[in-house]
């Protein structure tokens, strides 16, 4: 799919993403965009590395701060291409949830996946989907990289554990070009592929809500440039479903006026 942007290019999306859990989206971003996306993270890690705020997670390297060490980010998650799939998908609205940049190097062990979901269905949605994940590589993504795996699942197939829907539905190797855009229910089962490979693999992976469902995690700090101070209440309501460590700190450096 190109470029979602009227309404039959939304409906476009619907029978893939109601058959398999997933869609891609082509040719979203631009190679200048790519670009300075990848620009700025390559920025973030050598600026804010481990241990400052990058830390390892299973084989990867993430932060889940970059709203803070790199506020360019938000480009990318209310990007205008991006942004209205996901709100078509999602049914109405949404809010920023987590982001984290991971990055993965080279590996010359076992490969491995670990298919598993990051949250229960939502039963009561169209789609059955609570949280939605972007995923966007930003680096090419091959049979010689890592890469992201998912097991397809339909919404008209009865729930079953991970381990069976992997052997009912099978499994597809997500590879792409830098730029690649993927939307994905993150209650499908899905995993890292990790393969011996001496090439690196980016990624920026970003969750979405429904502001009137709570928060997805406590992982990612929002800074109150974007909740509070932006002066478009869009945006401040995007960003208004504050987790717990972000009501922590912004009555620490950020208290309401009296």
């Amino acid at each position: 799919m190109t470029d979602p942007q009227t309404t039959d290019d939304l409906q476009a999306l619907l029978p893939h993403f109601r058959k398999d859990g997933y869609v891609i989206l082509k040719d979203t971003l631009t190679p200048d965009e790519v670009t300075y996306f990848r620009e700025i993270y390559d920025r973030d890690r050598e600026q804010f590395g481990h241990p400052n705020c990058w830390h390892p997670f299973a084989n990867q390297m993430r932060n889940c701060n970059a709203l803070v060490t790199s506020p360019e980010f938000d480009r990318l998650l209310r990007h205008p291409k991006i942004l209205p799939a996901i709100e078509f998908l999602m049914g109405g609205p949404v809010c920023f949830a987590e982001i984290c940049l991971r990055y993965m190097g080279a590996y010359n062990g076992e490969p491995h996946q670990g298919f598993h979901r990051d949250r229960p269905h939502w039963e009561d949605h169209p789609l059955r989907m609570d949280y939605m994940q972007l995923m966007v590589y930003l680096t090419d993504v091959d049979e010689g990289t890592h890469c992201f795996s998912l097991s397809p699942e339909s919404i008209d197939e009865p729930i079953v554990e991970v381990a069976e829907n992997v052997e009912r539905n099978g499994t597809v190797d997500i590879h792409g070009p830098a730029g690649t855009v993927v939307l994905f229910n993150i209650a499908v089962p899905h995993t890292a592929t990790v393969r011996v490979t001496q090439r690196e693999r980016k990624t920026v992976q970003a969750y979405y809500g429904h502001r009137s469902r709570p928060y997805l995690s406590d992982c990612s700090v929002i800074p109150p440039r974007f909740s509070r101070h932006d002066p478009d209440p869009e945006v401040r309501a995007f960003y208004g479903n504050l987790n717990k460590t972000t009501r922590t700190y912004l009555a620490a450096f950020d208290p309401p006026s009296t």
